[in-house]
């Protein structure tokens, strides 16, 4: 059995679905729906750039999503390969809005709508400079967690993902983050910090928590046509009133990542297809399991290999 899953921010790239786009009407019309929703061209940024402004986290989100929900459609609708009978649909992050997208549990204007609006609210919920993220390798959950409940007078953050093992993201506030580097050099675990603007996934977003269920509580979710698994919880969200709040509560907690591959694996999922730009999920699945068959599909050649 198979799972389909998508990207979240970080696999943005000038020129992403170029191919796709020049080849296929199917994409050039969704850009142009995308354009005209968003009321500016977002075609263009992704297209021609600049990257500067692609980075930003406003024009990131429903950029990436584009991407992903494109080559999905090239795939269904030119290749006739039914994706649709998956196991699980799954995303991190901004990746879980094209999951539940693609599986139809929302329309494409409404999602790339929604994803411009999360970005902004995410982007706009700290200050600029004052919030931060590190990533974290070679090191466990638990051996974090124990640093962060000893160290809890002295700083604070949180784990914003848990992407694999010995891979962990942590937010906070830059003074918070510096004493938290410290902490990890004194126990000898290597530290990263992330060229972010913000800190996603923790409590300092609550602003957007806030805007995110107003704005939510608007759109009509329908029932799709495959199970999701939430990046809250790790497990399959079972109706369309827990996929809303999963997806409020999602903009604070953690991505557990990690914890939702082993639970596909355990039932009876083997093989994943990576769908939109880069290939850093299949990255993390292989840190996790080296036994699953990984696709990844960011061309054409990519979907002709592809075999379900």
């Amino acid at each position: 059995m198979f799972s389909v899953i998508f990207p979240g921010q970080g696999s943005q790239m000038v020129e992403m679905g170029k191919e796709f786009y020049d080849r296929f009407e199917i994409v050039k019309n969704l850009f142009n729906e995308a354009d005209d929703v968003l009321n500016f061209s977002i075609s263009k940024l992704i297209l021609e750039g600049p990257k500067e402004q692609l980075d930003l986290t406003a024009n990131t989100q429903p950029a990436i999503y584009l991407i992903s929900y494109s080559i999905f459609n090239v795939i269904k609708k030119e290749f006739n390969i039914d994706l649709n009978k998956a196991k699980y649909f799954a995303g991190h992050s901004l990746g879980e809005y094209s999951a539940l997208s693609c599986a139809g549990y929302l329309e494409f204007s409404d999602t790339i709508k929604i994803l411009r609006i999360r970005g902004e609210a995410m982007q706009n919920s700290v200050p600029k400079g004052e919030g931060g993220m590190v990533a974290v390798l070679g090191s466990t959950v638990g051996v974090i967690e124990k640093i962060l409940i000893d160290n809890e007078k002295n700083f604070s953050a949180q784990i914003a993902n848990d992407n694999s093992d010995g891979q962990l993201v942590l937010s906070g506030k830059i003074d918070d983050l510096e004493k938290l580097i410290s902490a990890l050099k004194e126990n000898s675990i290597k530290n990263i910090k992330l060229p972010v603007s913000a800190p996603f996934h923790c409590s300092l977003m609550n602003k957007a928590t806030n805007i995110m269920s107003e704005e939510l509580n608007k759109l009509n979710f329908q029932n799709g046509d495959n199970k999701l698994i939430s990046n809250v919880t790790a497990e399959v969200i079972s109706d369309t009133e827990d996929l809303k709040s999963l997806l409020i509560k999602q903009i604070e907690n953690r991505v557990r990542w990690r914890e939702s591959v082993i639970y596909m694996i355990k039932n009876d999922v083997n093989q994943f297809i990576e769908i939109g730009p880069g290939k850093v999920l299949s990255g993390l699945i292989k840190r996790i399991n080296r036994n699953v068959k990984i696709n990844t599909i960011n061309n054409q050649e990519d979907i002709k290999n592809l075999k379900i």
